[in-house]
């Protein structure tokens, strides 16, 4: 017996499901490996604000990279566990070299638009599965990474003037 035959979900009626999640989890990979890079080589006015807020924020993509894992074996997959496996179809790119606050900010809102972009398709994708809990964990992510993209915008903000 699959977990599915006991969830009531169809294999062919997940089958995309599965495929976005494994594209999702690449990509936090990486994005999680980015933090973590940001984390380490941040200099600079704001260092000790965004060296904490980069761990915070690597501590919780590695929270929603297992939740991910986890959704697709519960899809009856397999999730992938190779990094260079990621890399070869992560649509988020490495990148090195960042030590500038702002420059990293720049680089996580660009990857936030992205992974928000990528996680209502997969809610599109569950809701015509009938595959609610896919959805509603995808829904949570948005809820927290849309308040992320304001305080991050906020925080990017050069005057206290700037709208």
């Amino acid at each position: 017996m699959k977990t599915l035959d006991y969830i009531k979900l169809n294999e062919s009626g997940v089958a995309n499901v599965v495929s976005a999640l494994h594209q999702l989890l690449a990509d936090f990979q990486v994005h999680y490996t980015n933090l973590r890079g940001f984390h380490w080589n941040i200099k600079g006015h704001g260092f000790f604000i965004l060296h904490e807020k980069f761990e915070s924020m690597y501590d919780d993509a590695a929270e929603k990279i297992d939740e991910i894992a986890e959704r697709i074996l519960m899809l009856d997959g397999v999730p992938e566990n190779k990094f260079s496996e990621y890399l070869k179809v992560a649509k988020i790119k490495e990148v090195s070299d960042i030590s500038c606050g702002s420059d990293a900010v720049s680089h996580i809102l660009e990857t936030y638009g992205y992974l928000i972009g990528e996680e209502r398709k997969i809610i599109g994708l569950a809701n015509e599965a009938g595959d609610d809990v896919t959805a509603d964990l995808m829904t949570g992510y948005l809820k927290e990474q849309e308040k992320m993209v304001w305080m991050l915008t906020a925080f990017s903000t050069r005057s206290c003037t700037d709208k």
